[in-house]
């Protein structure tokens, strides 16, 4: 077997193989699976802490003026991209300060403080869900964030 193709397989005690899919996520005490992100994606901090996309995008993504968010790395901080609605009842001053006062205020976000608006994410054509964060932080990288 190749060896990349060994490492995204796991054999268990009785010899059954399990597909590593690149998911990362946990259960809860309920028995409850829940999904944080591919681990591709995850944003490891220069502080250490490490930050997974799904669990901190929700926190942005309940604001009725943004479309989508996505959370990259840049030089080891933490940076949430944000793509508005089309319909603005707030500047982006207003919008930003708002979204990050809001992630002070939560656990999973406290570490970001640094917010860019982009006009349209990157995407898989097939799946217009699938942000390609690696470009988008490629992008992030170029403004130079303070």
């Amino acid at each position: 077997e190749v060896e990349h193709t060994k490492a995204s397989k796991i054999r268990d005690s009785d010899g059954e193989i399990w597909h590593r899919m690149g998911d990362l996520g946990y259960f809860d005490e309920q028995g409850r699976l829940w999904f944080c992100g591919r681990k591709s994606h995850r944003v490891v901090c220069s502080s250490g802490e490490v930050m997974f996309p799904v669990r901190c995008e929700a926190i942005f993504n309940v604001d009725p003026e943004v479309a989508r968010s996505a959370l990259v790395g840049v030089d080891g901080r933490p940076l949430i991209v944000i793509e508005r609605t089309p319909v603005r009842g707030s500047t982006d001053v207003e919008l930003r300060m708002r979204l990050l006062n809001l992630a002070k205020l939560n656990f999973l976000t406290k570490e970001i403080e640094l917010l860019l608006f982009h006009p349209s994410f990157p995407v898989d054509v097939r799946h217009n869900a699938k942000i390609h964060r690696i470009q988008l932080a490629d992008w992030a990288k170029e403004r130079k964030p303070q």
